[in-house]
């Protein structure tokens, strides 16, 4: 009896892969322009099924990125989902206990439910590292200047952390300007993958004008 090759098994097997994959970025980015939108119960069954379909999914934009998980527990934070969404979270900060939102979006979840000493250590943390990792975006990319380059974000953040717990202290207003700030990251993500495309497409034009030239003078 002759062998059948796997190869064709081995060639659909990729290509459904692939498909998934597509499909699940695409479920991702939609729920995150309708977390960016504030339509959290909209976000919540793209996060959910592209969490389900791939739990280790990574999104990617630039040099930021940012577990599936996340947005799944940011949506659900955004649902009053709170219990749902500490699960998720603390799922995500297990996965990489850099993530900064996920940190942000777990202490407003625990001061939403009454854990005001932990929730609030936890914002804290979270605005220290994302305040750090701008800086650190901007030390190490002086000549692009991408991230924050008005320093807003990490206006807003020093503003916040000099009234934290021990000072003068507005609970109500942490917990309100805690959540802008992970909606302004967000937008922030979008605005430096913007701004890149646009260099990068100058850049293109330039070299075209200059191979124009070039060809130009040469016959």
């Amino acid at each position: 009896m002759k062998a059948t090759s796997p190869l064709p098994w081995i060639c659909l097997f990729g290509l459904l892969a692939g498909c998934a994959a597509y499909r699940v970025a695409g479920q991702v980015q939609t729920g995150r322009q309708a977390l960016i939108m504030n339509e959290p119960e909209r976000a919540l069954p793209y996060l959910l099924e592209a969490a389900e379909t791939n739990p280790n999914y990574v999104y990617r934009s630039m040099d930021f990125h940012e577990g599936v998980w996340t947005y799944v527990g940011r949506a659900q934070y955004g649902t009053g989902r709170f219990k749902e969404a500490r699960d998720s979270l603390e799922r995500a900060l297990a996965l990489d206990p850099d993530d900064h939102l996920a940190r942000l979006y777990l202490g407003l979840t625990l001061a939403r439910t009454g854990d005001d000493a932990r929730g609030f250590k936890e914002i804290e943390r979270a605005m220290i590292g994302i305040h750090e990792w701008l800086d650190y975006m901007e030390r190490t990319r002086p000549i692009e200047a991408y991230w924050d380059p008005l320093r807003e974000i990490r206006t807003a953040i020093q503003q916040e952390l000099a009234t934290l717990p021990g000072k003068d202290f507005n609970r109500a207003q942490l917990i309100a300007n805690a959540e802008w700030l992970g909606r302004r990251f967000e937008v922030e993500v979008d605005e430096v993958r913007g701004a890149e495309r646009r260099d990068f497409n100058r850049g293109i034009g330039r070299r075209r004008g200059g191979l124009s030239v070039g060809i130009g003078v040469g016959f």
